[in-house]
């Protein structure tokens, strides 16, 4: 479906990481494999290995991250997927607004220090065309956190923005 590259927020980059690959595919049935390359991987500090299970607050540390917005609405989907296997999924009625759980089938979260794969199953998620954001928190050995886009909105990092849904994943693309 398609590839990109993050970059790191301006205010926020890393002298350590160089960079952040994405790998986007979808098998027609709404279950999408996400992966994830982290460039300069020895720097980042992971959460160590548990029991997959739903968790919140996971930005707090290395932690991916996905964003979807159907088109022709302001409710948007946050999906974050932690090295550890956690992740957690969430509803937004409008911009950072109206948040719930979202139930979802418990995501398969691999790790090789410095690459992640996540296959996520999206199928219950609103037809048609959809923006989608993709993103990265790495946290680094000194405390230090960068944050990855593909796009950032002026000022402080903000992932829910916008300007940060910049990948268009058209309905007929995932079918």
């Amino acid at each position: 479906m398609g590839n990109g590259t993050l970059v790191p927020h301006p205010d926020f980059a890393s002298l350590a990481v160089q960079g952040v690959d994405v790998m986007l595919a979808c098998d027609g049935d709404g279950r999408w494999l996400i992966e994830y390359r982290v460039q300069g991987s020895d720097a980042l500090v992971a959460p160590d290995p548990s029991t997959p299970r739903r968790a919140d607050e996971l930005w707090k540390h290395t932690c991916f991250e996905l964003f979807v917005r159907p088109e022709g609405g302001d409710a948007y989907y946050e999906f974050n997927f932690a090295p550890s296997g956690e992740w957690a999924a969430y509803r937004f009625t409008s911009y950072r607004d109206g948040m719930a759980e979202l139930p979802l089938v418990t995501p398969a979260i691999e790790w090789w220090g410095g690459e992640m794969r996540v296959a996520v199953d999206l199928s219950g998620l609103p037809d048609g065309d959809w923006c989608v954001g993709l993103t990265a928190v790495i946290e680094e050995a000194d405390g230090k956190r960068s944050f990855w886009a593909l796009a950032h909105p002026p000022g402080k990092p903000d992932f829910h923005h916008e300007a940060s849904l910049a990948f268009e994943a058209p309905a007929a693309e995932r079918a």
